[in-house]
Parts: structure tokens; sequence; C-alpha cells
């Protein structure tokens, strides 16, 4: 068998602590400053891991119509369905079909001149037609929410911050989850599964089904896939993470390529930010680190806030001007 083109990162041994974690942390820190991607192995998702796939499988295949009603359009705070090619990456449509949701919180009402990115939160969109499915995916949100909260007090030791350093910003963290289908391409031209780009928060966690497609841009070697590892997940270092660490830690592109012909791919991408009416802290890095930072990348098409509400309602806007259209008149122009 051919070995992973990414790090496999055990979480069991940053559990047994000592000589078993401090390795856990040296893995870590090198995966993060040098692709940005790895897989995670040893966590307790198991079975719940199958049983999203299994929803988000029955999902999809619900009636046309039946999806339709639960569109995002619907919603001021981008939660539900889009279409096949609904969702826009550097202005290009891709090749899928999703399902976003984020936490379950009452609707915000704004008062004049309280920003716009306050609308974000709100509820979400459910299908009724499956009775399991609010339960498991909420189940599934909650398992992941608290593994990228263990991951990130792991980067908080890797930059040598003390362990509660990113806690007031993350107590409750703001998550978004996608649930998606990629159909296969007979056209080599259309093979945009999701384009190139890289995530805007602090960490991204991604199930996959047993079909390849994920691809990590590197230095060394371009393009390499990401396939499926039975039972692990793939994480990846956010745009607001790389921020806070001064570019030691790397946001790395990444794009999903179409499978070909009759397959199909699912997958299940989850999203972990601070909160929205928070600051992306600029960490001081010890020297030695410091002089290892590349420093955050530059992109005068995707330009970076601080400010957290304000950098993900700018991903919003620009990846759904339809809704940006209905529910943010005035703002599309900003996206």
């Amino acid at each position: 068998m051919q070995a992973p083109a990414l790090p496999v990162l055990d979480l069991q041994q940053l559990a047994a602590g000592g000589e078993q974690k401090q390795a856990f942390l040296t893995q870590l820190a090198e995966a993060a400053r040098t692709v940005g991607f790895f897989y995670v192995t040893g966590h307790q998702l198991g079975q719940l891991q199958q049983a999203v796939m299994q929803q988000t499988r029955a999902f999809f295949a619900l009636p046309e119509a039946d999806k339709q009603r639960l569109d995002m359009v619907n919603s001021p705070h981008f939660r539900g369905y889009t279409q096949l090619q609904g969702e826009l990456t550097q202005g290009k449509p891709d090749l899928r079909e999703q399902f976003d949701l984020m936490n379950e919180e009452t609707a915000t009402v704004l008062a004049d001149g309280e920003p716009q990115w306050w609308k974000l939160i709100g509820p979400n969109q459910w299908p009724t037609q499956l009775p399991q499915f609010k339960a498991v995916i909420s189940a599934y949100q909650a398992e992941l929410t608290q593994l990228t909260v263990t991951l990130l007090r792991a980067f908080a030791d890797v930059l040598e911050q003390p362990a509660d350093i990113f806690d007031d910003g993350i107590t409750p963290p703001y998550t978004h989850m996608k649930l998606i289908r990629y159909p296969g391409s007979h056209d080599k031209a259309q093979q945009q599964g999701v384009g190139a780009h890289k995530d805007p928060g602090y960490l991204t966690i991604v199930t996959q089904d047993q079909q390849s497609g994920l691809e990590v841009l590197t230095d060394d070697r371009g393009w390499v896939s990401a396939p499926p590892i039975e039972g692990a997940v793939v994480v990846n270092i956010g745009e607001l993470l790389e921020l806070a660490s001064d570019g030691y830690l790397r946001a790395t592109y990444h794009r999903v390529t179409s499978p070909a012909g009759e397959l199909e791919r699912y997958s299940c991408a989850f999203f972990m930010a601070a909160k929205l009416n928070s600051e992306v802290p600029l960490l001081q890095l010890p020297a030695q680190l410091k002089a290892q930072a590349l420093g955050p990348s530059a992109d005068p098409n995707n330009p970076m806030f601080y400010q957290v509400g304000e950098n993900v309602l700018k991903g919003r806007l620009r990846s759904h001007p339809n809704v940006a259209q209905v529910h943010y008149h005035g703002f599309c122009q900003a996206c």
C-alpha cells in the first residue's frame, strides 16, 4: 500500500501525555507549518461518521422539490440547500450540491447601525422527511466542535502560548457544516467539484466517503491527492489561524476534482472559527518560531480582516450572490 501524501497524526498520542504527546505536537507543528493539511486518527467519532454519511446520502436522494423547499435563498443566515452549480468559487460555479447548517440559534434582531454579520446568527432549515437527520447531524456537529477545540489547544502548545490563549474567542466557536454530493462528470472541461481556495476560519475537518477527489497544493510536489483513509478525517488550517500565527501555520490551497463518469462522491466539511463578535488575536511568537514564520499570505482579490464576523460574511456573500441579493441589498458590491 502506497504511503499517504499527507501526514497521519494519531490523537491517542496527544491524550497519552508525556513523550507520546510531545511526539504528536512535533508532528503537528511540522505538518501545519509546511503543508497545512494532515489526517487525524485515534478520535472517538466512530459509528457517528457512518451515520452522517448515511444521512447525507438520504438527503440528496430526496425528490428535487423537497430539497428546493429548503433552498438557501430562504435564509438570511446562509443555511439550507444549494443546487448543482449554485455556489461559486473564484467566480466559477462548482459542480456539487450541498446542504449548509450552523449552530442552531434564535435569529438576531439588528438595531440601526449594527454590523450586518449579526444576520448570520439564526435557525437552520431541516428536512422533515428524514426523522433522524437533525439528531445525527447535530450530534456530529457537537463532536467535531470538541475535536477542533482540542486541536486548537494543541496548536497553542505548538506556538508556545498559554493553553487558553484562544478560549475567549471560541466560547462558543462559530461553526459551519456542509453536507456535499459531487456527481460524476463525463466532460473533462467541467471537473471543478470545488475550485482552488483556502478556508477562511481557524480549522476545517473533512469526512470523506470511499471516493477520492480532494487535492492539496504543495510547494514541492504540486497538487497531491488526499484519498480517504478508513476512519480518519482530514484537517486543514484556515486563514484566520494563519493570520493569528503571523504565517507560522499555513492555510493551503485545495480543491475537489469531480469523480469520473457515473461515480459520485459524498463528504462532510466542518469549519470552525472564533465568535463573530471577536477579533483574531495576533500572537506574540518566541523568536525561534517567529524566524520560521513566512507571514500571512496576501491576496488582493480576497482581503483578510481581523474582525471575524466581517471576514465570515465576506466569504458568504462571494459564494452565494443570490442570497446576498435577496437579504443583503447593497452589500453584494462588496463581495
